[in-house]
């Protein structure tokens, strides 16, 4: 499985046979100025309704997206949709979002969206273990460094991909990733945008990519 983070919290997820997974769309403009997204895909996720993340027209192919909490299954991939909120006054501020977790390879995935609370208990459990997540860390409008490493320790996955940060392309009043990895250990800075998991990693580790686009 390879993992391609385009920009913000949209990420390209192609698996072994080549079934293609886009997370969370943007539109540019309105603070974020990284590159139109071309690529194609046989599935889109949108955690919320927000243009920065609900942006699916600008995928090519024939895409199901995927909305909502309701389990879909695209080509034999179940994508499972897990209620949570954009804030911590329980959806008052921004409004709702979804954590949508997903098996690609034998890997399980979860897209943290713009999750902006921690996970209680139950939620942990019905989203299960998670080997890969791609969660936001830049604060503001999200959870901030402290929350995402808490939610980490929460969900416990052997690979970590930080995302919704601040960058160059990213004009929002959030921070960037050196704050989320700042005293951890097993952090590796990739010098491009794309991964490759076969297997998860014995112990946990950071990767921080750069975006494509």
């Amino acid at each position: 499985m390879k993992i391609k983070w385009l920009g913000h919290s949209s990420f390209l997820i192609t698996s072994s046979s080549g079934f293609r997974i886009i997370t969370d769309p943007y539109t540019v403009g309105s603070g974020l100025s990284y590159g139109t997204i071309k690529e194609s895909a046989d599935a889109v996720t949108v955690s919320h309704d927000h243009g920065d993340h609900n942006n699916p027209s600008t995928v090519g192919g024939k895409p199901v997206i995927i909305k909502g909490t309701l389990s879909q299954e695209v080509k034999g991939i179940k994508f499972q949709g897990f209620p949570v909120f954009h804030d911590e006054s329980k959806g008052k501020e921004r409004g709702a979002d979804t954590i949508y977790a997903f098996t690609v390879d034998g890997i399980r995935i979860a897209h943290m969206g713009d999750l902006g609370h921690l996970l209680n208990e139950e939620l942990v459990k019905q989203i299960g273990p998670v080997d890969v997540v791609l969660i936001p860390v830049g604060g503001y409008f999200t959870i901030d460094a402290a929350q995402a490493t808490k939610v980490c320790d929460q969900l416990k996955p052997k690979v970590i991909i930080p995302m919704h940060f601040k960058t160059p392309k990213c004009g929002y009043p959030i921070a960037g990733v050196d704050e989320f990895i700042r005293g951890k250990t097993s952090v590796k800075r990739e010098a491009g945008s794309e991964i490759e998991i076969k297997t998860p990693p014995a112990a946990a580790e950071i990767r921080v990519l750069q975006p494509a686009l």
